[in-house]
This record gives C-alpha cells, structure tokens and sequence, in this order.
C-alpha cells in the first residue's frame, strides 16, 4: 500500500508539473494581457513598455516561467499584479469559503444520495422509488445557482432563517459560521446527490442481483443482514468512484453560487483573475483546484481497500 501511494504521489506532482506548465504557457498564448487590460487601448507604447518592465513581463517566457516555477518550489506565490497583495494572502481569505461551502455540500449530498438510493434499490417500482428518481432527475437539471436563488427567495428572503449575501469565518463562533454556508452548501449539494443517487441505486440494484445474494436468501440470511452487510459493501465501490469523480460538480458550481450569495471564493477570485489577466493568481488558484482533484482521486482510491479488503495494490495477491 505505501509503495503505492508513493507512486501515486510521484504520479500526481507530475500531472501537477504538467498543468502548472499547461496555464503559463496557455495564459500568455490569449490575445491581451494585463498591461492593456491595466491601462486601456489608449495607452502609449512607451506607458506600455514602462510597465511591463515593471511587472517582469518583458522577460523572454523561458525566463518567467523558471522565475516563477522557482519561486512555487519555495512557497513564494508572487504577487497580483493588478492589487499588488500577496496571492498567499488572496488565496488564504477565499479558500475557506469555497471549501467550506464544498464540504457542506459533499455532508449534504451524501446525506441524501445514500439512503435514496438504497430506497430506490430496494422499492423499485413503488412510490418510493418514483420519488427518489424524479427528485434525481430533477437536481441533475437544475444547475446550482438556479437552486441557490430558490433558497435564497425561500428561506432567506421570505422565511429569514438564513443570511443570503456574505460568508462569517469560523473563528466568530460556529453558529454563525454554519448559517452562513447552508443555503450555498445546499445549493451545491443537491446536484451533487442527484448524480450519486442514480449510482447508488444502479449499482445496488446489480448487487442484489448476484448470485451470492440469492445464495444468502436461500440460506435464510435476514433482509437487513443481506442489504447492509453483504449488498451495501460491494455497491459502494463504483459510488466512492463517482462520488470522488463528481467533486468537479461542488467545485464548478460554487462558482455560480458565490456570485448568487455574494460570497468571494476561488471561484469568483479565479473569474476575476481571468478576465484581469492576472496572471499570477490565476496560475496559482488553477494550480490549488487542481490539487485538490488529484488529492481526492488518491483518496478514491485509498478507500477501496477500508470499503473492500480484498482489493490489493501493487501486484500483492487477495
């Protein structure tokens, strides 16, 4: 297993190396750049020249990119180039935000993805089933800032149970913190269970239909015993899979959802950068996402082995 994740590791800072690479360069390929966005169309060549010597970027791109590269290795992320902050800082007051509203989502998400997929599986064809079904069908329609301006109007607005504009720290008390991110945790976390859902219900479905399952019911192994200790194991495999794999749904939609609730995440810090062309932040907070995804992925597939023993890594024998 550590040799695995080792190689796993190696594997990731490569692919990390590779997309770092892929946004310098890919960046400095679109047409414009932060010189003109900073000083308009209007500018003088020489206002122009002046200030591209002054942010480095009169550099040949060879140089740039091994400054910059150099400077990530010692934990020295540079600094915005329209704001002239950190972008350590920046990204120190937005990643909390998103990440918090994210992992509400994914408690939500599962919190509600499992159990309506395991009644899905098990009452098929019943109201229950149809239930669950249409409300999949539903939140895989409806994207997530749509969700969020409906909870917003709802519980927000006209009930005034929540905030609907800014995000508290949790060092101002926990309370306060969580009020904040529900509406947007939600919004997020509802799309994300729909998908889960279909999973878990496809998957247990299949799983009850195994030979093995109807081994255990010949031998008069009790319902419950069949779904929760036989069933439900082997289900969960390709749900930890898509569950890990759709993360790109809570992170994409934040996105949206930070703008609805007025909140300044990666997301918006990541937009804005873009059309800015800032370029160091948008490398660095590409970078951090990125990560993430690779972090979760590893995670993925560490899981298969606490949720199936038998699943060995390295060419080790069951």
């Amino acid at each position: 297993m550590w040799r695995y994740i080792a190689k796993r590791t190696g594997h990731a800072l490569f692919v990390m190396w590779l997309v770092a690479t892929t946004v310098f360069f890919g960046l400095r390929a679109v047409p414009g750049g932060p010189v003109r966005a900073m000083l308009g169309q209007e500018a003088t060549p020489e206002a122009v020249a002046a200030l591209r010597q002054q942010l480095g970027l009169d550099k040949p791109l060879p140089v740039q990119y091994v400054d910059w590269l150099t400077g990530m290795l010692v934990g020295d992320f540079g600094q915005s180039i329209t704001s002239g902050e950190s972008v350590g800082t920046l990204l120190a007051s937005a990643a909390p935000k998103t990440f918090s509203i994210a992992a509400f989502g994914v408690v939500v998400g599962l919190g509600i993805a499992i159990p309506a997929g395991v009644i899905g599986a098990t009452r098929r064809n019943e109201l229950a089933d149809y239930v669950a079904t249409l409300g999949a069908f539903l939140g895989i329609s409806m994207p997530a800032f749509f969700v969020g301006i409906l909870l917003a109007i709802l519980f927000g607005v006209r009930l005034g149970w929540f905030p609907v504009v800014g995000y508290t720290p949790l060092s101002e008390g926990v309370g306060p913190w969580l009020r904040s991110i529900v509406l947007p945790g939600v919004a997020v976390g509802l799309p994300y269970a729909a998908g889960v859902t279909r999973m878990m219900r496809s998957s247990l479905i299949e799983t009850l239909n195994e030979e093995y399952m109807r081994t255990a019911l010949a031998k008069g192994v009790g319902s419950r015993t069949r779904l929760y200790k036989h069933a439900l194991q082997n289900a969960m495999i390709p749900v930890v899979t898509i569950a890990g794999i759709q993360l790109a749904l809570i992170l994409g939609g934040s996105v949206t959802v930070e703008i609805v609730f007025g909140i300044q995440g990666l997301g918006r810090l990541l937009v804005n950068s873009i059309l800015e062309r800032n370029y160091p932040v948008t490398q660095v907070t590409i970078l951090l996402i990125s990560g993430v995804f690779i972090f979760m992925n590893l995670l993925v597939d560490i899981a298969y082995t606490a949720i199936d023993p038998r699943i060995r890594y390295g060419g080790e024998s069951s």
